[in-house]
């Protein structure tokens, strides 16, 4: 009783927290069956397992022998070919990366079912079904890569085509997450399209991007550009699409903590003293089976605290015999390390002279 009630508040949870459960379908694989003479194969059953989660798509070849299966997680996954009369074909090491589409064309040999053909396929997938340029940031380098306040948004700098741009937000800067300070294939900085799980994900005021997830929660991003398909179609110079972590068969998760702290670092040479920034950035991610093979959870937090002296702020505020036009207080020794300063005119014993009022 107790397993049925936190599975389905765990349930509730998930459901009512996601804005769409399948917002995670970002791939998809497609092809054509064969026999070994070249002919075409209808009716042949084509199954796509998830390696993580166990979850399997199926689709069944049309009469030209052609299959598809779209709105796939990203991941790694393993395809079975079956009909009657043929020996199972089964191909491994296949993975997909955001918005990726690659083609499979499976060849099944005369056979009894139960016979298998394994295919192991570690080799990239060519993408030949979309024309669109475009460049795959994995978790490892989002995870590996410096960041600078851990912003992910600067990760996008390095692929092809980005370069820096100046910010023009819409709001004077005021708005920490629409800055949109990239530029792809000398496009505007305002003109890419953001969606998060496949959801857009850009801010409608500044035409910027919304708040990015930290690294840790981060599965993987693309940035595409050029003739990209109609879906990514809303802006001008590109499109970045990024995809969060879910939680699969095991249970995962990790802790962080990053420190900086000028007591760890030495005086820059051209400040007179020492960096006072004190900032901590922790957090931590689980994810894991709620019904294994059927639901899944993931979960991340990262909290930032930060202490820094202010600037200096120097301001002149002028006297009353200042402005009245005596200005031998200011200029004493007293005020200016020993010495007297001496006005030009039309000030005359460092008092305004009268032609000059």
């Amino acid at each position: 009783m107790k397993r049925t009630f936190f599975v389905l508040f765990a349930a509730v949870f998930v459901i009512a927290g996601s804005a769409n459960v399948w917002a995670q379908a970002t791939g998809q694989i497609a092809g054509t069956v064969k026999d070994q003479t070249g002919a075409v194969l209808p009716g042949v059953e084509v199954t796509v397992t998830q390696i993580d989660t166990g979850a399997a798509r199926t689709a069944v070849t049309n009469e030209t022998g052609s299959y598809l299966l779209p709105n796939l997680p990203i991941g790694p996954y393993k395809l079975d070919a079956t009909l009657p009369g043929f020996r199972t074909y089964t191909q491994t090491g296949i993975v997909l990366q955001v918005n990726a589409s690659p083609v499979i064309n499976p060849v099944l040999e005369v056979g009894q079912v139960t016979e298998q053909v394994q295919v192991e396929a570690n080799a990239a997938l060519v993408e030949t079904r979309t024309s669109g340029v475009g460049q795959v940031m994995e978790n490892a380098r989002i995870l590996d890569l410096p960041l600078n306040g851990r912003a992910m948004i600067d990760l996008v700098q390095l692929t092809g085509a980005a370069n820096p741009a100046p910010t023009l937000d819409g709001s004077g800067g005021r708005d920490p997450f629409s800055k949109g300070n990239v530029s792809v294939a000398g496009g505007l900085n305002t003109g890419l399209n953001y969606t998060l799980d496949g959801a857009y994900h850009n801010n409608p005021y500044t035409n910027g991007y919304m708040s990015m997830p930290f690294p840790d929660a981060l599965q993987d991003f693309k940035l595409e550009t050029g003739a990209t398909g109609a879906q990514n179609g809303v802006k001008s110079s590109g499109s970045i699409s990024l995809v969060t972590k879910s939680g699969t068969n095991d249970i995962h998760g990790d802790a962080f903590e990053f420190v900086r702290n000028g007591m760890f670092n030495a005086r820059n040479a051209f400040a007179t003293k020492r960096d006072t920034i004190k900032r901590s950035q922790f957090g931590g991610t689980v994810g894991g089976p709620i019904v294994k093979n059927k639901m899944f959870f993931f979960a991340g937090y990262q909290g930032t605290r930060l202490r820094q002296d202010p600037n200096d702020t120097i301001g002149f505020v002028p006297t009353a015999a200042m402005l009245a036009g005596d200005f031998t207080a200011v200029t004493s020794p007293a005020c200016n390390a020993g010495r007297t300063v001496a006005l030009r005119a039309p000030f005359v014993n460092n008092h305004r002279s009268s032609t000059a009022q």
